[in-house]
């Protein structure tokens, strides 16, 4: 038999025990094979607002009902099942109680970031009847991470995008050029290439300067920005020369897209310090075809067609055709 002080050392124990687990900073639930809460520690109670005595018996569900019901029970059942602890992170979830955060560092997000452990509780008889639910406050974790990314993603992006038309630069274009290419040759996809240039480019460069010249350039951007979709793929490939990638597009479709082009250019206007500049592009267009070896080849039909165009006058869209001939055969 136990001795008294055994007895009351052992009470003692419990009782530091319960305490602790009352006052972590971590959220801790008990629920029953009904998802009947049975513990309820300070965390919880804290951030939700409601104590322990009023959550005692009733459901999670019930207490939270944005929780996706048939999400947890799944997790919640493979616990009782499999006596093996679930993982839920916030990667996956963002949280799983919908707590609001509070923290002064990362206030900028509206709730709480959580990692819950959900561990299943054994009798002495090994049976699970209860599992245990670890809320972890994971905000500035997360925050940091989303952070980072974020400032990944600008950096990625500002390498890649040239500065003064905040189009595609000429390097990433080009990746994007042959990537679309592969694809051509691979699935016998459709699509159209599309060069064009300002004309008389370096006439507005020797009359007005080169900041009027910047002016020009970043409208003809604006206004390609303004007529591409989401799917083209835009670059500025240099000086005034740009690219476009239009993608399950056809020769004629893409002729369409450019005389929108050519005329929203022709119409606009650039104003640099009281004097008025008005400027027009030509356009090269040459469709993937399968007897096109390389996407340099397809680069070169496509400025073969650009260059015919400023021959005959430019202000104008003409589409390459394989003529058979070293310059190739284009047509407005």
């Amino acid at each position: 038999m136990m001795s008294q002080s055994t007895n009351t050392a052992d009470l003692k124990e419990f009782h530091w025990l319960m305490d602790l687990l009352m006052t972590i900073d971590v959220g801790l639930i008990v629920l029953d094979r009904g998802h009947k809460i049975q513990l309820w520690n300070s965390f919880m109670h804290n951030h939700s607002g409601l104590s322990a005595h009023y959550t005692k018996g009733k459901t999670v569900f019930e207490i939270f009902p944005e929780v996706e019901q048939d999400w947890l029970e799944h997790k919640l059942g493979s616990v009782f099942l499999l006596k093996n602890r679930s993982f839920i992170i916030w990667e996956q979830r963002p949280y799983l109680f919908k707590f609001k955060n509070y923290r002064p560092i990362t206030g900028t997000e509206p709730y709480m970031f959580q990692n819950i452990v959900i561990s299943p509780l054994a009798s002495a008889d090994g049976s699970v009847n209860h599992v245990c639910l670890l809320v972890y406050d994971v905000t500035d974790i997360a925050v940091g991470k989303k952070s980072l990314e974020k400032s990944n993603h600008q950096l990625e992006a500002l390498s890649r995008t040239d500065r003064l038309t905040a189009l595609n630069n000429r390097g990433y274009w080009e990746e994007c050029l042959v990537a679309e290419f592969d694809r051509c040759k691979r699935y016998a996809a459709q699509s159209s290439l599309v060069m064009f240039d300002i004309d008389h480019f370096k006439k507005v460069n020797d009359t007005y300067g080169h900041q009027a010249g910047d002016e020009v350039i970043r409208m003809v951007s604006q206004n390609l920005r303004n007529t591409i979709r989401s799917t083209d793929v835009a670059g500025r490939y240099g000086g005034e020369e740009f690219g476009v990638i239009l993608t399950e597009t056809d020769a004629a479709s893409a002729l369409v897209f450019c005389e929108r082009l050519r005329k929203s250019v022709e119409q606009a206007l650039v104003l640099h310090e009281g004097r008025e500049i008005k400027v027009t592009i030509s356009l090269g267009i040459c469709e993937m075809a399968t007897s096109i070896p390389g996407h340099e080849d397809w680069l070169e039909k496509t400025d073969q067609a650009l260059y015919l165009g400023k021959k005959n006058g430019r202000n104008q869209a003409n589409i390459y055709r394989d003529g058979g001939t070293d310059e190739g055969q284009a047509v407005g």
